[in-house]
């Protein structure tokens, strides 16, 4: 049984890992990814499709990212998606291709997205807390239930607050180098 509440727990803190590691993927470092363009939907035929199953996304280079449609009509559509997103992009039509040209970062600008990936890690953080809290929750029901005595709970919820902490330093480790990343010129 506590077996089973570790595996859960484990895999649901991985599961916060994972979208904190995503979130900070679409933050814009000043580097190009196609990774910045992989929240966009393109009206394609009546149906709002991601953006690389309508084109072939790619970084000629780190100041570039091209976006080759595979049906060209729907290259104005594709266009008017990439600015209506949002992301400070402006969208260049080379004819049968998008050329995406990625401005440097201000040091303003830098300043704000580290603020924004703390903000992604400090949401990771607290969701890797939400799953323990539960995790302990559940240790303790099974020792009201007789299952489990009492030594095997406290040795349970030390695991469970090692097994929190190894997480919790992972998503600062992500934080970190994510700051790296934007902070550099």
């Amino acid at each position: 049984m506590l077996k089973d509440i570790q595996k859960n727990m484990e895999e649901k803190m991985k599961k916060a890992v994972d979208v904190t590691r995503s979130e900070l993927q679409k933050l814009r470092t000043g580097k190009a990814t196609t990774a910045l363009l992989d929240g966009i939907k393109v009206d394609y035929y009546g149906q709002h499709l991601p953006l690389n199953q309508v084109s072939n996304v790619a970084t000629p280079d780190v100041h570039t990212i091209t976006v080759t449609p595979w049906d060209k009509s729907v290259l104005p559509t594709i266009e008017k998606a990439i600015q209506a997103a949002n992301l400070g992009l402006n969208p260049i039509s080379m004819g049968t291709f998008i050329r995406i040209p990625i401005p440097p970062l201000n040091e303003e600008r830098r300043k704000e997205l580290v603020k924004v990936a703390k903000k992604f890690g400090e949401d990771g953080k607290i969701a890797i807390r939400n799953v323990r809290r539960d995790a302990i929750e559940h240790i303790k029901k099974a020792e009201k239930a007789e299952h489990i005595s009492e030594d095997d709970r406290k040795k349970a919820e030390e695991e469970v607050q090692k097994v929190t902490d190894k997480y919790i330093k992972e998503i600062d480790n992500l934080i970190i180098g994510k700051e790296k990343e934007i902070m550099e010129v």
